[in-house]
């Protein structure tokens, strides 16, 4: 891993049409590290029509796909990963069915679930949410101290997650992000996906 805090892309809940397009335009705007896709209400051929299509898109551009919510399916469709809450599913047999790929866990604001996701082979723990969001109903709240303590003892890498934008991100990377995860500040910037992955590139550069 190298130091530098890194955008974490996660797809809007609802793709909305030319999407596939509105992505690569992102990727190709700046630096990001990975793509979530997470179509939380979405059936089960929609999303194994996007992970077809989106797939691709990144990895193409050495970003890794990663799937939210099914270790399985992630696996069975050539995704890079899948990231998973803490109700979802046995976290140890995604391990194995993940096998050389990678395992992102949502801890929420829990010390004791990020070292727990560490025990059992996470890649990544997810802390958050650090602000208010549209996303989805914020049911835990992540301090900045978590973060910070995260990123003095532990090797694992962290993501931020919960409401981030480029005017507010400053605090999360000077605490140790390794990585930003965002949905809003570059699906819905007024400038359009790239400026929004311009800006989020941008934010964490100054913030360093």
């Amino acid at each position: 891993m190298d130091d530098r805090c890194r955008l974490y892309l996660v797809t809007p809940p609802v793709l909305p049409p030319g999407f596939r397009d509105t992505l690569a335009a992102a990727l190709d705007a700046g630096d990001v590290a990975c793509l979530q896709l997470r179509l939380k209400d979405a059936p089960r051929d929609a999303v194994l029509r996007a992970i077809e299509e989106l797939r691709p898109v990144a990895q193409a551009r050495d970003v890794a796909f990663l799937l939210n919510d099914d270790a399985l399916t992630a696996a069975a469709t050539g995704c890079d990963g899948a990231h998973l809450g803490q109700e979802d599913g046995d976290h140890a047999a995604a391990r194995m069915a993940l096998d050389g790929r990678i395992l992102g866990i949502t801890c929420h604001g829990s010390r004791h679930l990020a070292m727990r996701a560490g025990e059992m082979g996470a890649d990544y723990v997810a802390f958050g949410a650090f602000f208010p969001t549209a996303t989805k109903e914020v049911r835990h709240e992540a301090e900045v101290e978590t973060l910070r303590w995260w990123a003095e003892v532990m090797e694992i890498p962290c993501v931020a997650i919960g409401g981030i934008t480029a005017a507010n991100c400053a605090p999360l990377v000077r605490a140790g992000a390794d990585f930003l995860a965002v949905v809003g500040a570059v699906w819905a910037h007024p400038d359009g996906s790239a400026a929004g992955v311009r800006a989020m590139n941008a934010a964490i550069a100054a913030a360093l």
